[in-house]
């Protein structure tokens, strides 16, 4: 393939190339433009920056850098969803209104995902960098001003397309930062710092809160976007080729993709409130989603150059690789929903979750960081084998909660799932990553949607499926527990006795008296059955990751008997396209 090179020279002086000493404020950034790259020093593929050779302290800024955009992309999302109780009650919305906002946000990330490596490829890092941080930045101030439901979803699909692109550019100053050995533990960095807003999220905005409206959240979040911007402009990633990437069809392709997508995320956001069954239009969006993603396979499918390789997405090792990458997603919504849900059921705010969310960040870096320095590119299934077994060993502690129940009873069990969540993430990136790159740049795009897909999609259909089971379950359990309850009961009648004399003083009628320890009772008893159906999510989630420790445990032992590597023709080809 030949490539168009634009602008291969770096803004590096020509002292430091020579060798000299430099002042500090010159081993970070230098206005002048007078060295070639080396072949070495040549970027991989276009659109991505050039590897040169950096001076430490130009990698600490890098990586400084790259871990503030990386918060800065994730955690509008984080805030939001941590928060949405607040949220809901400031804006006056339901229930199903309030879903509407994390899920737009994924609509617009997951379809972006389609576009951006292209984008970088045709248009370089200069154009992406001051296109989509100043939005960004825009974007986050339109928050401090907008107060109603339909602005906002604007907003948050805005801030999906923003977070999109800031979450690659968090990646690559990561990768900067690091000598050319460790690149591919930067991208296990860059794609586990993004993680940490989450706990992060839980952890300092109910402080916040407490000293203003829930837009002061966003006060927070445009002063990160403000601080990213400036440090990105003010230290540049180095240069890259270019390419013609994109083509006409390519657009007809995202015209059907992008809507598809999004009407899947609101079957998904919207199916367990709203309930399955109940709303037509549930269907019908369905089947429209259906429809558009199909005809988009089809285009692709007879395209000589697609932006969506299906024939390549269809083939065994990637949709054994996407199964796996959607199982793990789905499990690890034990945590997002199933814990973080009993705890709320229970009457646990932000306040008292924040030990909890401390160490689920302290283990969320342990994860980031052992996964780094473990990595092996030759075994990077036995990461996400040992995730998955975490996974399992969590849930199944998990699974004897009862109304005493408390954050600390869960520290242990969400740590290693907090851990697991990070450790298996990086390599699972790698292991498609390598095999797009060994067939061909063209395949990163196809691979960048499949990951999109896997990773958000699979998230919100683990919350949408495990919430649908929790309902069904409660269900279950409380009329098991109505049924037993019976008013003719010594131990029945004096527990309703006990529960309307709690209101003895401020009540005085008997017969009101009694009605509200019955409802009192009525309370009770679906507390107790939410905390039951809590606890079948947790087995359910126990078990479902058993049955992949043992699917994966039998492919290991497989491989290990005959010999045969997945990853050593990847990385040959990898090898022999770095060679050229």
């Amino acid at each position: 393939m030949n490539f168009d090179v634009v602008n291969n020279t770096a803004s590096y002086p020509k002292a430091h190339v020579g060798g000299k000493s430099l002042k500090w404020r010159h081993l970070l950034a230098a206005p002048e433009r007078d060295y070639v790259f080396k072949p070495h020093e040549r970027p991989m593929m276009p659109g991505s920056p050039a590897s040169p050779d950096h001076p430490t302290l130009r990698r600490v800024a890098y990586f400084v850098i790259g871990v503030t955009v990386g918060i800065t992309g994730g955690l509008g999302n984080a805030l939001v969803s941590a928060n949405t109780q607040n949220i809901q009650g400031s804006l006056g919305l339901y229930s199903n209104q309030i879903a509407w906002l994390p899920a737009a946000y994924i609509m617009t990330n997951v379809s972006m995902s389609l576009l951006l490596v292209k984008f970088r490829q045709q248009f370089g890092l200069v154009p992406f960098a001051r296109i989509f941080l100043p939005a960004f930045v825009a974007i986050t101030a339109a928050h401090l001003f907008i107060h109603t439901f339909a602005t906002a979803l604007v907003v948050r699909a805005m801030s999906g397309i923003a977070a999109s692109a800031l979450s690659t550019l968090a990646l690559l100053y990561i990768m900067q930062s690091l000598p050319a050995s460790w690149r591919l533990k930067g991208i296990v960095l860059g794609i586990g710092i993004p993680q940490l807003t989450t706990p992060l999220a839980r952890m300092f905005s109910s402080d916040m809160l407490e000293r203003g409206q829930w837009t002061i959240l966003y006060v927070f979040e445009l002063g990160l976007a403000l601080v990213s911007l400036a440090m990105v402009f003010w230290l540049r990633l180095p240069p890259s080729e270019r390419m013609k990437a994109f083509e006409k069809l390519d657009f007809v392709t995202f015209a059907l993709y992008a809507p598809g997508v999004a009407l899947l995320c609101a079957v998904l956001s919207q199916g367990r409130i709203l309930w399955w069954t109940e709303v037509p239009w549930l269907g019908w969006a369905l089947c429209a989603s259906i429809l558009l993603l199909s005809a988009a396979i089809l285009v692709e499918y007879n395209r000589a150059n697609p932006l969506l390789n299906v024939r390549w997405m269809a083939s065994r090792d990637i949709v054994r690789f996407a199964l796996v990458a959607i199982s793990v997603r789905l499990l690890l919504s034990e945590q997002s929903y199933g814990a973080f849900g009993l705890l709320q059921t229970l009457g646990m705010n932000n306040d008292q979750l924040i030990p909890l969310s401390t160490i689920m960040l302290l283990a969320t870096i342990a994860g980031i960081a052992a996964s780094a320095i473990t990595l092996n590119p030759l075994n990077l299934g036995r990461p996400v084998f040992w995730s998955v077994a975490l996974i399992a060993a969590g849930s199944f502690m998990d699974a004897d909660a009862s109304n005493l129940t408390r954050p600390a009873q869960m520290y242990l069990s969400q740590a290693m799932i907090a851990f697991a969540a990070v450790y298996f993430m990086g390599p699972t990136l790698l292991i498609g990553m390598l095999r797009a790159l060994s067939k061909g740049p063209n395949h990163l795009v196809s691979f960048s949607a499949l990951f999109g897909i896997t990773q958000s999609l699979g998230g919100l259909a683990g919350s949408a499926l495990l919430g649908t089971f929790q309902i069904m379950r409660e269900k279950f359990h409380s009329h098991a527990i109505v049924q037993s309850i019976v008013a003719t009961d010594p131990q029945v009648a004096t527990r309703l006795q006990q529960l309307g004399g709690a209101y003895g003083k401020v009540v005085s009628d008997p017969t009101l008296r009694s009605a509200q320890g019955a409802a009192t009772l009525s309370q009770q008893v679906t507390r107790e059955a939410n905390v039951l159906a809590f606890n079948d999510i947790f087995m359910l989630v126990g078990f479902l990751a058993a049955f992949t420790l043992v699917w994966m445990g039998a492919k290991q032992v497989r491989m290990y008997i005959t010999g045969f590597n997945p990853m050593a023709e990847p990385l040959a080809a990898m090898a022999r396209m770095r060679a050229q």
